[in-house]
């Protein structure tokens, strides 16, 4: 590809945007059950135009756009408020949930610096459902993650994460909730944990801190999540989620200003003058900070109740017409408007009836530990609820009758991938998936609905799925 030698009309490039997003993926059926946060078309277009008055805005210097600053503090504030931050709560916008992570840890590992100075590595201790994004962390900034197994519910076994705490534990983590399975986490047992060794505490509630708020507000009886149990010293939560902000916003913050100050950044050498930044991004778009501030104004405390009262009604709907399946289970207590769901020891397989509701047209989140499928209810899925809980009734009779399906498909691939015990082996073929869609060989010109199923392992991959199912790997 090159820059093209002459330009062309703004019409012409438009009209083949529009057409290239014609093989992109239709959430607006319903039949999507993630990463598309939709309230409506008037939200939407709101956003668009919030974003619009700021999208060539750098806000790489918040002393040089004075209103884009006033908009993130006051994001900010109203966050803390919501997650009951203390007066002393301070905090910053980023660009997603990932990066807000990333920063908690980073700021943890600058404390530990400053306050622990004998320990080499510093270490977290987590539940093995955390996010990867707290892998991520460790990975870049050199920390040691210990994942402790969690209880057959799903929620952290507080006992597991108490014996993996060493002299060089300067952080625990854990979700509110978990997005593989929508479990809160025992928050206040471990709280008390990080209290009695002195340590760190960071809530990931990405993607239930604009819901969770809600649903207490609905009447549903949480145990204390957030800045409510006060051994928690970080929490991170995402605008772009429940928020229903534009992509990419988040915000992470600190209990109190003497762990704040860590995530800064300050380089006083650089010829160009003195570089600072409060987040990882140099150049920020002002756009998402604008977003999200006419977001949250435009809705109001009264528009996410609301909509939180619909998506839990839908959500409700759904678990009752699973759980109606004798073949299906829930996995765990989910506490919002996600769960995951699997088949009883795996009988009949629960990635086949994943590729005959794929076939039918929905998008499929397929899991793992233990294999399983994943939704989340948004406003737009409401109408079709009554459909998918029908294709999952016949995917089910389909699978049963069909049981060699488990070794055809995604079925076969996504199920070896899960439990083949080479993990190494998975994450080599996962790289080069990804260099080949960013290659040159590359191709997706082919609508989505022409997509789907093309691949076909081999004969022996099925094999050895089926092989290890048995084994019970």
């Amino acid at each position: 590809m090159k820059i093209p030698t002459q330009g062309r009309p703004p019409a012409d490039i438009l009209a083949e945007m529009k057409a290239a997003k014609s093989g992109d993926t239709p959430w607006k059926t319903g039949k999507t059950w993630t990463l598309q946060y939709h309230v409506d078309d008037e939200h939407h277009e709101l956003l668009l135009a919030a974003y619009g008055q700021y999208f060539d805005n750098n806000y790489i210097n918040p002393f040089l756009f004075k209103s884009i600053l006033k908009m993130e503090k006051e994001v900010v504030g109203m966050v803390a408020d919501l997650l009951h931050g203390p007066e002393t709560c301070l905090g910053t916008m980023t660009s997603g949930g990932t990066e807000s992570i990333l920063l908690a840890v980073y700021a943890c590992r600058e404390w530990a610096r400053k306050h622990r100075p004998g320990i080499g590595q510093p270490e977290i201790v987590a539940p093995s459902t955390i996010h990867p994004a707290f892998d991520k962390a460790a990975h870049y900034f050199g920390l040691t993650l210990r994942k402790a197994e969690v209880q057959p519910s799903k929620e952290a076994d507080v006992e597991a994460m108490r014996r993996l705490i060493n002299k060089n534990t300067v952080l625990l983590a854990a979700s509110a909730p978990s997005f593989a399975h929508g479990v809160l986490d025992p928050i206040p047992a471990i709280g008390d944990l990080a209290k009695r060794h002195g340590l760190l505490f960071h809530v990931d509630a990405c993607v239930g801190g604009f819901m969770l708020p809600w649903v207490e507000k609905l009447g549903k009886s949480l145990p204390a999540w957030d800045f409510r149990v006060p051994a928690v010293t970080s929490m991170s939560g995402d605008l772009h989620k429940f928020g229903f902000g534009a992509k990419g916003a988040s915000v992470v913050l600190y209990r109190h200003t003497q762990l704040f100050e860590n995530q800064v950044y300050v380089n006083t050498e650089y010829s160009g003058g003195i570089f600072a930044t409060a987040t990882m991004l140099g150049t920020k778009p002002g756009g998402t900070v604008a977003a999200a501030w006419a977001g949250l104004q435009h809705l109001g405390q009264s528009g996410y109740l609301e909509n939180a009262r619909r998506m839990m009604a839908g959500f409700d709907k759904i678990k009752a017409g699973l759980e109606a399946q004798p073949e299906l289970e829930i996995i765990g207590k989910p506490c919002m408007n996600m769960l995951a769901y699997t088949t009883r020891r795996n009988q009949p397989d629960i990635y086949a009836i994943a590729d005959y509701l794929e076939n039918k047209g929905w998008v499929v989140d397929r899991q793992q530990h233990p294999p399983s499928i994943h939704l989340t209810v948004f406003p737009y899925n409401l109408p079709v609820i009554d459909d998918y809980l029908a294709d999952v009734q016949a995917a089910i009779a389909w699978a049963k009758q069909n049981p060699s399906a488990s070794g055809e498909g995604n079925a076969a691939m996504y199920g070896l991938m899960a439990r083949i015990p080479l993990r190494g082996m998975v994450r080599d073929n996962v790289r080069k998936v990804f260099l080949e869609q960013y290659g040159t060989s590359a191709t997706t010109d082919a609508p989505i609905a022409e997509r789907k199923n093309t691949l076909q392992p081999p004969k022996w991959m099925g094999w050895l799925n089926r092989l290890l199912a048995r084994l019970g790997r």
